[in-house]
C-alpha cells in the first residue's frame, strides 16, 4: 500500500496539524487544491477535513468543483475520511446555513446544541464515545476526544434506527442531555465529528487505524477501577475538566524570543538590570506541557513586531514548530486585527488569522480589538455591521475559532448609579468599606482603561460571533492567590459561550476551587508551570483525587 495520503484543501482552517499528524505516523501528505488534481492522482486514501462554518465549507467545496470528483471517488470504493465539518458535509444540510446543501449521503439536517441547564455552546473540550456505541477504527469509550462545534447530528431513537437500517454504524457521544453522532462509517466511508489530529495519542491511533484500514481493533483491557475512573462526568455535560497551559511570548532586550510572566502585567525583573523575565523557550516549554497532559496550549504574543513583515512574524514559526509534535489545540493571540504591512499593503484580520491557522493554530485570540468592536456595537445601538475582526473571522472559520481575551480590573463605586456599567455587590469591600464594584475593560496590555464593563464586553462579543472568553484579571495576575471567582461568576452569567478562568492560579487547589465554586469551562495556568512549582500532571492528579474528571492521555 502506498505511503501517500491525499488531503482536500479548500482553505478551511488549520490543515497543518492534520498534515503533521499524518507525517508523524510515517506517511507523506499531498494536498489536493483543485478537482483535477484529485482525478489525476486517483489516491488510495483520501481525507476531507473541514473547519468552521458549514455553509462556508460546502460552498467552497462545490464552487471549486469538488462535488462530483468526491462522489466519484466514494463510488470507487476506496477509503475516504471526513473530519468535523468534513463529516457534516456528508449530510443534506445544516440549520447553521439553511441555503447551503451538503453531499446528501445521509438525508438529515444538522441542528444546534441547546443551552439547557447552563450548557455552553459551542461544545469545546474532551468528550468520549458512549459505551453502548459500536467500535470501529480504534475508537475507545474510555479515551477522550477533542470536540469543538455548535452543530451536530442530534439523535432521536427514530433517526438512529433508520441510520442503522440504512447500513450505517454509529459511534455516539452525549453533550448534556443531547446524544449526537460522534463518528460513523459505511463501506469505504468513515468520518468523525471530533478532531483526531487534536486528540493526543487517542486521536493519532484513530487516524492510524483508518490509514491502515484496520476497522476492527480490540479494546485494551481495563480493570473495573480504571473503568470507573475513566467514565464520563455528566455534572460537566460529559466533558473532562480542561486544563490550559499559557505562554506569554515576547522578545527580550537581547532580541531573543522568550516565555515570560508578569506581575500585574509587569514582565521585567525587579533587579539584575530589570531585563525581561526569561522563563524558557516557547516551543520547548509547550512540548513539555503537552507531554505532561495539557489539554490546550495558548501562546499570547505580547510583542508587537511592528517592523516585521507579516509573513515573517516570529509567532508563525513558533506555531509551525509546535504543531509538528503537539497534538492538542493551539491558540494564538496578539496582532489578530486589520493591519498595514511593512510594504504598505492593507491586510484584513481574516487574512492575518488565516496565516496563523495555516501555521498550526486552531483558535485566534482577540484582545484590544474586541474592546473596540464592543464599543462600536453599542454605538450602533446593538447592531453588527459584519466588518469587525470577530465577525469576519467567525463567518469564515466558525465561532469556535474566535476567542476574546479580556483584561479587566476591579473598580469600586459608592453606588451603582455612578457608572453605566453593570455592578454587583462584592463580599470583599475596599479600604473605604465600599461594597459595590464593576470590572473595567483595559486595552493595550492593560495600559489604558475604557468606560466599558466586562459584562457589557462579553455580551457584545458573543453577539458579534465570538465562541469563547479568555478571562484574565489584572488584579490577580502573578499573585498566586487563586482566581477571582466573583469575576468568573459575573461573566458566566453574561454569556452562554465557554469561559476560561485565568490569572492567579498558584497551586492545584486553585484549579479545584475554580471548577467547584464557579461554572468555569476551563482553567488556565502559567507561572506555576513555568517556575516548575507544579506540573500539569500534578494539577490533574490533584483534581482526580478530589472527584473531578480529567483527560489522561496514554499511548
Amino acid at each position: 500500500m502506498s505511503k501517500v495520503v491525499h488531503v482536500i484543501d479548500v482553505e478551511s482552517g488549520n490543515l497543518q496539524s492534520l498534515r503533521n499528524a499524518i507525517e508523524h505516523l510515517g506517511y507523506e501528505v499531498k494536498l489536493v487544491c483543485k478537482p483535477q488534481e484529485l482525478i489525476d492522482a486517483n489516491p488510495e486514501r483520501l481525507i476531507m477535513p473541514g473547519v468552521g462554518n458549514y455553509g462556508h465549507f460546502v460552498n467552497e467545496l462545490f464552487s471549486r468543483g469538488f462535488e462530483q470528483p468526491v462522489k466519484d471517488y466514494i463510488s470507487s470504493g476506496k477509503p475516504i475520511m471526513g473530519i468535523c465539518v468534513g463529516q457534516q458535509a456528508l449530510f443534506s444540510g445544516s440549520v447553521e446555513s439553511p441555503l447551503s446543501s451538503g453531499l446528501g449521503y445521509l438525508p438529515y439536517t444538522l441542528s444546534r446544541f441547546n443551552n439547557e441547564n447552563g450548557k455552553t455552546v459551542p461544545q469545546i473540550g474532551w468528550n468520549s464515545i458512549t459505551e453502548d456505541s459500536p467500535l470501529f477504527y480504534g475508537m475507545d469509550p474510555y479515551k477522550r476526544y477533542y470536540f469543538v462545534h455548535s452543530y451536530a447530528m442530534i439523535l432521536t431513537p427514530e433517526i438512529e434506527a433508520q441510520l442503522k437500517q440504512d447500513g450505517w454504524s454509529i459511534a455516539k457521544a452525549k453533550y448534556g442531555n443531547e446524544e449526537f453522532v460522534a463518528s460513523l462509517t459505511k463501506g469505504n466511508i468513515f468520518s468523525t465529528q471530533f478532531h483526531p489530529e487534536k486528540s493526543g495519542h487517542a486521536g493519532l491511533h484513530v487516524i492510524d487505524c483508518f490509514l491502515q484500514q484496520r476497522k476492527s481493533e480490540p479494546l485494551p483491557s481495563y480493570t473495573e477501577l480504571q473503568r470507573q475512573s475513566l467514565q464520563n462526568d455528566y455534572s460537566n455535560n460529559g466533558l473532562t475538566r480542561r486544563i490550559i497551559a499559557c505562554l506569554d511570548v515576547r522578545t527580550n532586550d537581547q532580541g531573543d524570543l522568550v516565555v515570560t510572566k508578569g506581575d500585574q502585567y509587569d514582565v521585567r525583573e525587579k533587579e539584575n538590570g530589570q531585563d525581561v523575565r526569561n522563563l524558557g523557550k516557547p516551543v520547548e516549554l509547550a512540548q513539555k506541557y503537552y507531554e505532561q497532559g495539557a489539554d490546550e496550549i495558548t501562546f499570547l504574543n505580547i510583542t508587537s513586531f511592528r517592523d516585521c513583515p507579516l509573513k515573517d512574524t516570529p509567532m508563525l514559526e513558533v506555531l509551525k514548530l509546535a504543531a509538528k509534535t503537539i497534538f492538542v489545540p493551539l491558540t494564538v493571540g496578539g496582532g489578530i486585527k486589520d493591519i498595514i504591512d511593512t510594504d504598505g499593503t492593507k491586510v484584513p484580520a481574516v487574512e492575518v488569522a488565516n496565516l496563523y491557522f495555516r501555521s498550526g493554530a486552531d483558535k485566534v485570540s482577540i484582545g484590544t480589538d474586541a474592546v473596540y468592536a464592543a464599543e462600536k456595537f453599542y454605538e450602533a445601538e446593538g447592531k453588527c455591521d459584519g466588518t469587525t475582526p470577530i465577525e469576519t473571522i467567525s463567518k469564515a472559520y466558525g465561532a469556535q475559532a474566535v476567542v476574546i481575551s479580556v483584561d479587566p480590573k476591579r473598580v469600586y463605586v459608592d453606588a451603582p448609579t455612578q457608572t453605566k456599567n453593570r455592578c454587583f455587590e462584592t463580599a470583599f469591600p475596599d479600604a473605604q468599606g465600599r461594597t459595590w464594584c464593576w470590572y473595567q475593560c483595559t486595552i493595550k496590555g492593560g495600559r489604558e482603561t475604557r468606560d466599558l464593563g466586562v459584562w457589557e464586553l462579553a455580551q457584545a462579543c458573543e453577539k458579534l460571533g465570538a465562541g469563547e472568553v479568555l478571562l484574565n484579571c489584572i488584579d490577580r495576575d502573578g499573585s498566586n492567590a487563586g482566581y477571582d471567582l466573583e469575576l468568573i461568576r459575573q461573566v458566566k452569567e453574561a454569556v452562554s459561550i465557554p469561559v476560561i478562568a485565568s490569572s492567579g492560579a498558584g497551586k492545584p487547589a486553585d484549579f479545584e476551587q475554580g471548577f467547584k465554586e464557579t461554572t468555569a469551562d476551563a482553567c488556565l495556568g502559567a507561572g506555576l508551570f513555568h517556575r516548575g512549582d507544579y506540573t500539569v500532571k500534578d494539577v490533574k492528579d490533584y483534581l482526580l483525587a478530589h472527584g473531578l474528571k480529567v483527560r489522561v492521555d496514554t499511548k
